[in-house]
Formats: structure tokens, C-alpha cells, sequence
């Protein structure tokens, strides 16, 4: 039966997994650094948590204006519930500060969406771990400003994202993995200058 789903995978081009897998392998190597990068704030701390959202809005800002002027909503109509830079100003808000871009973002292509949302649709994935770091923090003003780590719960858009990407036709696979390179090298920088 295996043989079979694996045969008609590869007339159309694509494994189930397909673009999914190319992105993970593609994009490893720049995860992981982020992931040490941001690993650096102490969310537990109010300083901390507030560099880490400036750090990351520094990025999330740019990034969803350049979908947004790509015209993100027609490929995605529920943009405007996946759209996360109000809840991360408002977090910032919050803790004293205001959400800056501190990167320029190229335009982006079609393809070039779909590699920018794999990295802003997969952040919610470890969003989760990160606000049980908060849950942690002494400091009650930090849990009074999860909007950005807990947007989107009990919602399926990583899911409805995954199946987007896996059916889309018209997709350039290495503008869609250069792109998110680049979107990871955008939070990388962000978190330099934060």
C-alpha cells in the first residue's frame, strides 16, 4: 500500500511531505541559532522578556508589513487572525515600551509568502514552550503580556498553513526556502540589536 501512495507522490512531483521537509532540512541549520540567540533572554525577568518582544517584534513588524503589501490576505483570507504584530505592540505596551521594525525586508513573491509564514506560522509552535517559561516568572506584569506568545491557541493555523503549502501549485520551492532563511536571518538580527 506503501509502495503505491509513494508512486503517485512522486508522478506529481511532491512526497505528502514534500516542501514541508525541504523547508525543515533547509532551514535547520538557521533554527537552531535562533534558537540559542533567543534562548539569551531570561523571560522570567521583566528586562528580559521585554528585550525578547522587542527583539522579535523588531522582526514580526517588517515581515507581516511585507506579506501584507504582497497581498497575503488572498492567498490567506483569515490573514487578519493570523496577523500578530497588534498583539505583540500591545504586549510591549504593556511593559512600557512600543514595537519597532529594526530590519529592512525585501518584497515579497507568492513563493516568497509561503517561506516568510513558515517561519511566523512555526513560531506558535514554540511559542507554547515559551510561555511556560513566563508561567514562571516572578514578576506578574510579565503574565499580564502574552498576547504575541499565546495568539492563535485552540486554532488550527499551523495545520491550515501546512495545507496550504502542500497544495500549492504555483510555488518556487527554493524562493520559498530562500525566503525563509531570510526570514530567520531577519529575527537573528533583530535579536542583535535588541
Amino acid at each position: 500500500m506503501l509502495a503505491g501512495v509513494s508512486d503517485v507522490s512522486t508522478q506529481v512531483g511532491r512526497s505528502f511531505s514534500g516542501l514541508r521537509e525541504r523547508l525543515r532540512d533547509a532551514t535547520a541549520n538557521a533554527h537552531r541559532e535562533l534558537d540559542a540567540q533567543l534562548s539569551s533572554f531570561d523571560l522570567t525577568v521583566l528586562s528580559g522578556y521585554r528585550r525578547f518582544l522587542q527583539a522579535s517584534a523588531g522582526a514580526l513588524l517588517p515581515l507581516e508589513s511585507a506579506l501584507v503589501q504582497a497581498g497575503v490576505a488572498k492567498m490567506f483570507p483569515d490573514w487578519r487572525e493570523r496577523a500578530r504584530s497588534a498583539a505583540i505592540a500591545a504586549d510591549l505596551a504593556q511593559l512600557g515600551s512600543a514595537a519597532q521594525s529594526t530590519v529592512s525586508v525585501a518584497p515579497l513573491t507568492r513563493s516568497g509568502m509561503l517561506g516568510t509564514l513558515y517561519v511566523l506560522e512555526g513560531s506558535r509552535l514554540g511559542a507554547k514552550f515559551l510561555l511556560k517559561a513566563v508561567a514562571d516568572a516572578g514578576d506578574p506584569r510579565i503574565g499580564e503580556a502574552t498576547s504575541y506568545l499565546s495568539h492563535g491557541a485552540g486554532k488550527r493555523l499551523w495545520q491550515s498553513f501546512l495545507a496550504k503549502l502542500q497544495n500549492e501549485e504555483a510555488c518556487d520551492e527554493d524562493e520559498t526556502i530562500e525566503s525563509a532563511r531570510l526570514a530567520f536571518a531577519a529575527f537573528e538580527q533583530a535579536a542583535d540589536r535588541a
